[in-house]
């Protein structure tokens, strides 16, 4: 069944009370159930879950995996198994949206630990309380919700944009609800099946599983007088190395420098397959082009002029060359150059974003003709967020001077440009599903940095609460969409909104503290184990790095680190530029260079083979049967997200176990 909607002549020429009137009696379903306690707690449930494997992924890879569609299926399948079973009347197709809304929250509360907050511990070497982080990020992502609502009255009910990724799951949920509901099912049973055997894969990969296994349950130690668990060895390369070292056999070296020191390993880790395959062939493969760029060609050439050297630290402990002391000693500077000019230079190159914000509220609205307003009783009273956007600004200024230290004078000033900043990022989500935080975010960073250099929360936390207000209030209108397409009730959805900030945030902050903040034997967490091989961190390091541009200063950088910082700029600026010239057929994303130069190489490799495997299925989808298309390109995501959600669960899980054996 086709889903009501306007035509352009109509958008352009009514009122938004003719328009808000046409809704109400056209979509509307005010008789249909919404947020009921079954699909807050489903949403609940899923939201945590989901929120789990996005703080797993984006730690490892800085890039926010979207859990909008995958939380649509989640949520039909599981609610048509728990019908069929008998346990409870079919979902409708609002309380799978609401669902949806919730999960979809949670998903994004995860952002804020692994850049801004990440890097401030990192650059103070601190950590912060947990409970100071969930006021924190409760306090800004609900500030986001209520910034929001104003700006839904005028991008959704008046100028109808489109909003690609909402309309997606709008799309699919009339689909599911009125069409092929087998079709549903049939992703959903994909899905699992795909993080079944991915999670039992992880679970054979898994020291603190096998630990568990081997060690508590069959007490093998105790007659096979073993210390360590037999498991497989998630790089593969592991095996052959403890051969070369036995019977002294090759090990490659570029430049004399042994290729394990560079990083340039061989890993199974099925969840950055499943990463490749959803961010697609053009960042995966720019990706790989920075990690090969740095590793293979830079990094050899920078140890063997001493650049980059093995060092005593202040503890008396010889540091060895690594792949990390690679990053935080010279490359760091070249990729977060890539990483900031790029993301400015692809904002600077669509002035449509910030001339259409101008336009659109700059424009006349027809005349209402003094008729009441339909939805009063339905949608968020404007009050609410006029009085609560600055109650909440200021409970925010407090919160980030009595927690961080930011003067009350910096961060009152930050937020208008915050607020300024937050209406592109909304607006770029309505026209194109991009929400350039990144971008955004350093523009606060440098501008905060300009008026103070002395203490890195004066840069780093104002450039949090852009990037997490914008990004909460985008994706928020992203998720009413689908409601607005399928006539839900635009209050509820905020409700569910909220809900979803709490989830997220009571299952990410703790799994923060164990997965990153693990205690040594006395007991005593430190910010040294935030970043390893495993967790690589990378967002919270370009974060870093620009925070320790601005206090330091460029001058203080190598001369090396200068002159590939400036060839860096000029690349990034040249490759967005050729991009938005080509119409974004132009191969090579700048941003995904830079992030390659600070993810493992193995996690570059893994993330191309993902990509690469259903970028070559995509592309012979002409010649395939029904049943492989089926599986290889309308099951893309299903497949993604088994690999994904398999892999991350099992990871959280053995890296617990780790800490509790």
């Amino acid at each position: 069944m086709a889903l009501p909607q306007l035509t352009d002549e109509q958008i352009r020429g009514w009122s938004r009370a003719q328009k808000d009137t046409w809704w109400f009696e056209k979509v509307y379903r005010g008789d249909m159930a919404q947020l009921t306690l079954r699909s807050a707690v489903m949403g609940f449930i899923l939201g945590g879950v989901l929120s789990a494997t996005a703080l797993y992924i984006g730690a490892k890879t800085g890039i926010s995996i979207g859990v909008g569609l995958t939380s649509v299926i989640l949520a039909f399948a599981i609610s048509r198994l728990l019908t069929k079973a008998g346990l409870i009347q079919d979902f409708t197709v609002l309380e799978n949206n609401c669902t949806q809304s919730i999960a979809t929250a949670a998903g994004y509360m995860i952002m804020p630990l692994i850049s801004s907050l990440a890097a401030y511990m990192l650059v103070t070497g601190k950590i912060v309380p947990w409970w100071q982080i969930m006021i924190w990020n409760c306090v800004i992502a609900i500030l986001g919700v209520l910034v929001a609502f104003p700006m839904k009255r005028r991008f959704i009910n008046e100028d109808q944009l489109p909003f690609p990724e909402g309309r997606a799951c709008g799309v699919v949920l009339s689909t599911l609800y009125t069409g092929d509901a087998e079709t549903g099912m049939a992703q959903a049973r994909l899905l699992a099946k795909v993080s079944l055997w991915t999670a039992f894969w992880q679970l054979l990969t898994g020291d603190g599983w096998m630990r568990l296994i081997q060690f508590k349950i069959l007490r093998m130690h105790s007659w096979t007088k073993l210390t360590e668990p037999y498991s497989i060895p998630e790089r593969i390369d592991t095996l052959y190395y403890k051969l070369a070292t036995a019977y002294q056999l090759w090990i490659p070296t570029i430049r004399g420098t042994d290729i394990r020191q560079l990083g340039l390993r061989l890993t199974l880790d099925a969840s950055l397959v499943g990463i490749g395959g959803l961010i697609g062939i053009r960042v995966a493969s720019s990706c790989m082009l920075g990690a090969f760029l740095n590793f293979v060609v830079l990094a050899p050439i920078m140890i063997q002029r001493g650049e980059i050297k093995a060092y005593t630290n202040p503890a008396g402990v010889l540091v060895p060359i690594s792949r990390p002391e690679i990053v935080n000693q010279w490359s760091l500077w070249w990729g977060v150059t890539m990483m900031v000019v790029g993301s400015l230079t692809s904002l600077l190159a669509k002035p449509e974003l910030i001339r259409s914000v101008v336009g659109s509220f700059g424009r006349r609205i027809p005349a209402a003709d003094g008729a009441p307003d339909p939805l009063r009783h339905i949608e968020l009273p404007l009050w609410v967020s006029w009085v609560g956007v600055p109650i909440l600004s200021a409970v925010a200024v407090a919160v980030a001077h009595a927690f961080f230290g930011v003067s009350i004078f910096l961060a009152s000033v930050s937020l208008p440009l915050i607020f300024a900043l937050t209406v592109i990022c909304t607006n770029s989500m309505a026209l194109t599903s991009w929400t350039p935080t990144g971008a955004l975010s350093k523009i606060t960073q440098f501008t905060m940095g300009a008026i103070d250099r002395t203490l890195p929360a004066s840069n780093l936390i104002p450039a949090g609460m852009t990037a997490e207000i914008s990004a909460n209030a985008a994706n928020l209108l992203s998720d009413i969409k689908p409601g607005y397409m399928l006539g839900a009730k635009p209050r509820q959805q905020a409700i569910g909104h909220v809900l979803g900030i709490f989830a997220g945030s009571l299952v990410s902050v703790p799994l923060f503290f164990l997965l990153f903040l693990q205690p040594d034997a006395d007991g005593i967490r430190s910010v040294t184990t935030l970043v390893s091989d495993k967790f690589a961190m990378p967002a919270a390091l370009q974060w870093k790095g620009v925070a320790d541009l601005i206090a330091r200063g460029v001058g203080s950088l190598p001369y090396s680190a200068r002159v590939s910082m400036g060839f860096a700029a000029a690349a990034a600026a040249l490759f967005e530029i050729l991009r938005v010239r080509t119409r974004d057929r132009f191969p090579i994303s700048s941003v995904s260079v830079g992030l390659g130069v600070v993810l493992p190489p193995e996690a570059c490799l893994a993330m191309g083979a993902g990509a690469l495997l259903f970028w070559w299925q995509g592309r012979r989808a002409a010649s395939m049967t029904e049943s492989r298309r089926r599986l290889w390109v309308e099951g893309c995501e299903p497949i993604c997200a088994g690999l994904i959600t398999g892999a991350a669960l099992m990871g959280i899980g053995d890296a617990i176990l780790k800490v509790l054996i």
